[in-house]
């Protein structure tokens, strides 16, 4: 019986693709369908994107996939139609990203989840098929200069903190299933007016925008591919981009810049800085933003306490955790985020994620 999961550790991958010679595209796609047989899917899909050196995450579920990839380039071709000979993903549409080095995964991940987006909702309660109105680009710049038009980031906040569109509702939710039941109470009243939503690829709209309209909102609409589609149009079409600063991905990049505008703040010593990076401290992993110079001093740790144990020699450590005196994370920097916020790069990280 075959492999289906990769034996290599993560180090030894990282130094493999740093030193391949050919270039990588870091793409997305997602699409509601109907799996009869999620694992069956996930085994067929290993194989064929193993075969293709594909890197990735990626989730499946009786609802569908959401996919987050690094293909070689000389084999795009090679996977597209390898995608297409399956037809719950024949012809899905792709999303590019726009700034990639093809260093954004490292390895192979496909997992088999409840859900491909953790949204929480019980989908049998709503229509899911009734989403709102996909706009283009240059639609949605339109739509934005109407008088009432009220736009909405679908984002969790750490997202949004580093890049948005501009005037827009910025929910300070941790979570995506956190924020849907915010956004209907922060838009209570406003059921007649034109409702803008956005998120990073386009999947958490879909869900939501059906959410919005099961919730008596008339006029829903939504960003097509996302903020990553929304880049791609505006660069080749030399369209203003009305979204500013960068765009939170979750890959090894945990960014691509959309604009040079820097709106965010380094957490330790406030001065303008973009830069997402998890503590160095393994057994805190805090994702926060740190600016150069506090990433020196801090030795890429959120706190004082993380340099401390990063700095123990592991015996030591081993020692304190079996006299039952093991790290426990407390910063304070973002630590209402630890729930969702451990290394979003890794495989064990937070749930499926929105590309």
């Amino acid at each position: 019986m075959s492999i289906l999961y990769n034996r290599v550790n993560r180090d030894e991958m990282r130094k493999r693709v740093t030193e391949e010679p050919f270039h990588r595209i870091t793409l997305s796609f997602y699409r509601y369908v109907i799996l009869d047989d999620a694992q069956k899917m996930r085994n067929i899909l290993w194989r064929e994107w193993n075969e293709l050196l594909v890197f990735g995450r990626i989730y499946l579920a009786r609802e569908g996939i959401n996919a987050q990839l690094s293909v070689p380039e000389h084999y795009f071709e090679s996977f597209r139609h390898s995608l297409n000979q399956h037809p719950e993903f024949k012809d899905v549409p792709f999303k590019i990203a726009v700034e990639d080095d093809g260093k954004s995964f490292f390895r192979l991940t496909i997992k088999v989840r409840k859900k491909i987006v953790a949204d929480g909702l019980e989908d049998d309660f709503f229509d899911v098929t009734n989403v709102g109105n996909h706009l283009s680009a240059i639609e949605f710049n339109q739509e934005m200069e109407k008088p009432g038009t009220i736009v909405v980031d679908m984002r969790n906040h750490y997202e949004s903190e580093v890049g948005h569109f501009k005037n827009a509702i910025l929910p300070q939710a941790d979570t995506f299933k956190e924020e849907l039941p915010m956004v209907v109470e922060q838009l209570k009243g406003k059921e007649e007016q034109k409702i803008l939503m956005y998120c990073t690829g386009g999947i958490r709209c879909e869900k939501a925008s059906a959410y919005l309209k099961h919730h008596g909102f008339k006029d829903v609409n939504q960003l097509y591919g996302g903020i990553i589609e929304y880049a791609r149009e505006i660069k080749q079409d030399g369209i203003e981009s009305k979204f500013i600063g960068k765009n939170f991905v979750f890959d090894e990049r945990l960014g691509e810049r959309i604009t040079e505008d820097v709106i965010a703040n380094c957490h330790q010593c406030g001065v303008p800085c973009d830069t997402h990076v998890n503590c160095r401290n393994l057994e805190c992993n805090l994702l926060f933003i740190q600016c150069e110079n506090c990433a020196e001093k801090m030795q890429g740790c959120c706190s004082e306490k993380c340099v401390e144990w990063k700095n123990l020699p592991e015996l030591e450590k081993v020692k304190l955790r079996n006299e039952g005196k093991p790290f426990v994370a407390v910063s304070r920097y973002h630590s209402r985020l630890r729930p969702v916020l451990k290394d979003v790069t890794r495989d064990e990280g937070q749930g499926p994620s929105d590309m």
